[in-house]
């Protein structure tokens, strides 16, 4: 059975949701692929700064988040290494926050019509159809489509359509858990993150019951069993926490085991965005399917969120006429549509380039940084270089995609 649809957008994650609803603002369907049979929530929480506010903005969802998650006043920056703390920077005239990612998945989905997210789809290849791609599926269905956009995470089938290679490992794993205190945590909105040793930890309050909290390590051969054992990677995490204040030990003592979970770091190598095709002809790649980084910024979410504003402006240039009439084929043809089509999307790669270049080098390097056990690099990380980190964070974090109107 072959379908015919005006834009398939492949994965129901935070680019391809937030795409999906910039489009339906204006006035644009598009279909929506997910692979699972609900929206999946890899991940509890995710660090939210400016660039991420304004793009929630943009799409009319913010305001409504908000109530549900404090404003951040600083973060607490501290060396395992040292007896006080390294810094603490205010964020005073910054909007940061935990957010929780089943809530923004769900307001996210919540915007579209019933009818735009289509569960249980999973993109199996892509065939080149004259002016269309024909998307298949694992259950036979075929999808004709004028717009291709994946945003289907690491392991993206679009991307290697494109000519992406894998992304590659860090040699970094993580272990991320969410706690439930159902008579408030009383520890505050700041975020605290503690480095040293080899160790990155990150306890972040959401609001007033629920914190996020997550580690980050270089593994030996022994550890990499840790990964689907809740019980082993708890255990793994106490055993590490022995510098740690006891209030954050408490924590994650009190975290339940189906709220943890580990997952390995991987990165898109900077050089490849250089020549590689973010967009080729009628397709293109958003979210991490575009820029798989690691955590260190806390940028991989709020990236998404830019690329789903940028994006549905730059589809929307291509399809609507000036006045807001949507084309189609009886008012343009199929080759002049399609050259539409193929110029908005390389002036969104074009836009999303260098931004996603940077994001993803800036967090390696902080991230080898502040992991690194050395002698020197921790004696120039703790006493100089840590009062410099926080601030790059803001600054990575001013980003603004602008209206979603164009």
């Amino acid at each position: 059975m072959e379908i015919v649809e005006d834009i398939v957008i492949v994965g129901a994650g935070i680019a391809g949701l937030t795409t999906s609803v910039g489009l339906h603002r204006l006035r644009i369907r598009s279909l929506v692929l997910e692979s699972s049979d609900r929206l999946r929530i890899t991940g509890f929480a995710l660090s939210t700064w400016n660039n991420a506010w304004k793009a929630l903005d943009a799409i009319g969802i913010g305001e409504s988040l908000r109530h549900q998650h404090h404003l951040t006043p600083s973060i607490l920056f501290a060396s395992t290494n040292l007896d006080q703390p390294v810094s603490e920077i205010s964020y005073k005239g910054h909007e940061v926050r935990c957010l929780q990612r089943r809530l923004l998945l769900e307001t996210l989905a919540n915007e579209l019509p019933s009818d735009t997210i289509r569960f249980s789809s999973k993109v199996v290849s892509i065939e080149e159809s004259g002016f269309f791609k024909r998307v298949h599926l694992s259950d036979g269905t075929i999808l004709k489509t004028k717009v291709l956009i994946g945003c289907d995470g690491v392991n993206s089938v679009v991307a290697k359509w494109l000519g992406f290679k894998a992304p590659v490992f860090t040699g970094r794993l993580a272990i991320r858990g969410y706690t439930k205190f159902n008579d408030g945590h009383g520890l505050g909105p700041k975020f605290r993150q503690f480095v040293g040793k080899g160790l990155r930890f990150g306890f972040l309050p959401c609001n007033d019951e629920d914190f996020h909290w997550f580690l980050t390590w270089t593994p030996s051969t022994k550890d990499e069993e840790l990964e689907d054992d809740p019980v082993k990677l708890k255990q793994f995490v106490m055993s590490k926490l022995e510098d740690i204040p006891n209030e954050m030990k408490s924590v994650v003592e009190k975290t339940q085991l189906d709220a943890i979970f580990s997952s390995p770091l991987k990165y898109r190598r900077p050089w490849e965005l250089l020549w590689g095709n973010i967009s080729k002809g009628n397709v293109c790649v958003a979210g991490d399917a575009l820029h798989p980084m690691t955590p260190e910024l806390g940028q991989g979410g709020c990236a998404a969120l830019e690329d789903g504003v940028v994006l549905a402006r730059c589809i929307a240039e291509a399809l609507l006429k000036p006045g807001g009439e949507e084309t189609n084929g009886k008012i343009v043809d199929e080759e002049e549509e399609y050259r539409r089509i193929e110029i908005g999307l390389k002036i969104f790669a074009q836009k999303r380039r260098w931004r996603s270049i940077d994001l993803i080098s800036t967090a390696y390097m902080v991230g080898y940084i502040q992991q690194n056990n050395g002698t020197i690099i921790n004696f120039l990380r703790d006493n100089f270089l840590s009062k410099f980190l926080p601030g790059m964070l803001l600054r990575k974090g001013d980003f603004d995609c602008r209206k979603l109107k164009y």
